[in-house]
């Protein structure tokens, strides 16, 4: 059922509100009257008629087009000030992403997050699981951050979370650690000995902070998740290459912590199970490539 609005409440808010944004932007009855066309004695009754009288739909949409204001915000239907294009411009932004795999960015939304629940589909190997000679396999080549730069990004964001009061969940595709054993794909040029030394290197620093850190393996067979990080109830971003998408508005974080949610429940291998599952990778037959 619709409550129904009194007409004077109606007339007495638009009133208040015009009154109000006139002051906030120093606009006069008369500069006020000339932008929207009407007489300077129209905008003076506006401002001083204590009756119920409503100025015509038109009129309030013109005032509201001048001020850049929603009308319903005028009206006092709404509390939001800004125009509908406005509110979706301030929940959705498109912010850079530095062509690096260690990005600063993430790294300083981290921090503001501190104190909630962190999730996380990474790219592929989570930054702070890689050893330095992943890290010098990836950079030696790397056109905007040398290596060294990387390695200590990636301490940084290590110790970041052995001090965070964070927890953090990261949801991976078990078929990109099977790569990293094998020597498939993207870890293809990787030597053996290093393959192997990150699989150490996750099951140790796993084990050590567990459990503010969990690591969960869906099948990418059967979900799907592009790279995304949602910070708690705050913001969520995703990746798409060049750019972050970034949501500030709740409802699609929620979408978004419900998406991740999803596959940490269709998750094959979890936490408790993760050490054993990087052993058995270690012990299984590998793909010829670099020793």
């Amino acid at each position: 059922m619709i409550d129904s609005i009194d007409k004077r409440d109606l007339a007495g808010e638009l009133r208040a509100r015009l009154a109000q944004i006139m002051t906030e932007t120093g606009e006069t009855q008369s500069g006020l009257a000339r932008a929207i066309g009407v007489d300077r004695s129209t905008i003076s009754q506006l401002l001083t008629d204590e009756g119920g009288r409503m100025p015509g739909a038109h009129l309030i949409a013109l005032a509201a087009r001048h001020f850049g204001i929603s009308a319903d915000w005028l009206l006092g239907l709404s509390e939001h000030q800004q125009m509908a294009s406005d509110l979706v411009d301030a929940s959705l932004q498109v912010t850079a992403a530095t062509r690096t795999l260690i990005d600063d960015q993430i790294y300083d939304w981290h921090r503001q997050a501190t104190g909630y629940k962190i999730r996380h589909v990474p790219t592929g190997l989570p930054d702070l699981l890689k050893t330095r000679e992943t890290l010098r396999w990836e950079y030696d080549n790397h056109v905007t951050r040398n290596t060294q730069q990387a390695i200590e990004a990636s301490e940084r964001r290590l110790e970041w979370m052995r001090e965070t009061t964070s927890d953090v969940e990261i949801a991976l595709p078990l078929q990109e650690l099977q790569m990293l054993a094998r020597g498939e794909g993207y870890y293809r040029d990787l030597p053996h000995r290093h393959r192997d030394a990150q699989l150490d290197y996750m099951r140790e620093v796993t084990d050590q902070l567990y459990p503010a850190l969990r690591l969960y393996l869906y099948d990418a067979r059967q979900v799907f998740s592009t790279p995304l990080t949602v910070f708690g109830p705050l913001m969520a971003a995703i990746y798409i290459g060049q750019n972050y998408l970034v949501f500030r508005d709740s409802n699609r974080v929620r979408t978004l912590t419900a998406h991740f949610d999803q596959l940490v429940r269709r998750a094959q291998h979890g936490a408790r199970d993760l050490p054993d599952l990087l052993a058995g990778l270690q012990s299984a037959p590998t793909e010829t490539g670099p020793c």
